[in-house]
């Protein structure tokens, strides 16, 4: 996924980025997963911007979990 990831494919971020957040086959690292959910965001996946909406939910920012739900309901996200 890393290689993917460097030449901006989006599912290869997501996927590192869930990666990361659960620290599966790699030590969790919640900063690398956000990087990575941040970056298949920017390239338009829905799932990265609503996990990056409870990232930030969880971290106590509400208006901007609140701002990423928005976004990933409005692309057409389903949660």
């Amino acid at each position: 996924y890393d290689r993917a990831a460097e030449l901006g494919v989006k599912d290869a971020h997501f996927n590192l980025g869930v990666m990361y957040a659960e620290g599966k086959d790699v030590e969790k690292d919640t900063a690398k997963a956000v990087r990575h959910y941040e970056a298949a965001a920017m390239c338009g996946d829905v799932s990265a911007r609503y996990n990056l909406g409870c990232k930030e939910g969880k971290a106590g920012n509400t208006a901007i979990a609140l701002q990423h739900w928005m976004i990933s309901a409005k692309l057409g996200h389903d949660h």
